[in-house]
């Protein structure tokens, strides 16, 4: 671990800032999270994507959602093969220890990795489609869903494949066994979000009209 280094000084700073205002504020709160641990209500699985603030777009205060991010939001199926699996982990996690009683996977506009995997599908990323690649592997996910909106206009397609970030993520969802289980006691219920970063918007998926309507 020898090259690790300082954090840079704006961190340092805003840290500071942070303790001496929101902590300092509600100090007995954070030490209340730190004694009696966490139980938040539901999970979100949300892009790393910088611009997506999952507790600013839910007003959530510490603890109260159970927060997992990876590269466009995916949930790979299940698959207990002994290997590393950070996401199917998280989720193994929120419904088997902490027992939440919502998983919502939230997509979003201009997302990196949907577009990665849209121009991969159409062979105008050769780097991706490298064994080499973690993002490009990943992205592949999502081919199901690009093999569902292929046909559509191009203007559009982009829009249609994030949204299908999010289906397919609730699809794989369900191969969990714990996931179907406790969705089938009506203990844990899904949900698809989509966010519009520019317009600070969120639309919710619709089973029954399988689209995507405003909240």
């Amino acid at each position: 671990m020898d090259k690790a280094t300082p954090l840079p000084s704006y961190l340092v700073q805003r840290f500071h800032g942070w303790r001496a205002t929101t902590y300092q504020g509600n100090r007995a709160w954070f030490r209340r999270l730190a004694q009696e641990g966490q139980h938040p209500r539901a999970m979100v699985i949300a892009c790393c994507d910088s611009r997506v603030d999952v507790a600013s777009i839910f007003g959530a205060d510490s603890g109260e959602l159970f927060i997992h991010r990876n590269v466009a939001n995916l949930v790979p199926p299940y698959n207990p093969d002994g290997d590393y699996h950070g996401t199917s982990a998280a989720i193994e996690y929120a419904v088997t220890a902490l027992k939440v009683a919502h998983v919502v996977v939230l997509g979003h506009s201009n997302c990196g990795g949907v577009k990665g995997c849209c121009d991969m599908c159409e062979g105008n990323a050769p780097a991706l489609e490298e064994q080499t690649s973690f993002v490009g592997r990943w992205m592949d996910l999502l081919k199901p869903g690009y093999e569902r909106v292929k046909d559509l206009p191009e203007a559009s397609r982009l829009r249609a494949l994030e949204n299908e970030a999010v289906l397919v993520s609730l699809e794989n969802l369900m191969t969990f066994p714990f996931v179907a289980k406790a969705v089938e006691d009506e203990v844990l219920s899904l949900h698809g979000v989509w966010n519009d970063i520019g317009e600070g918007t969120i639309e919710q998926f619709d089973p029954s009209a399988r689209a995507f309507k405003p909240v």
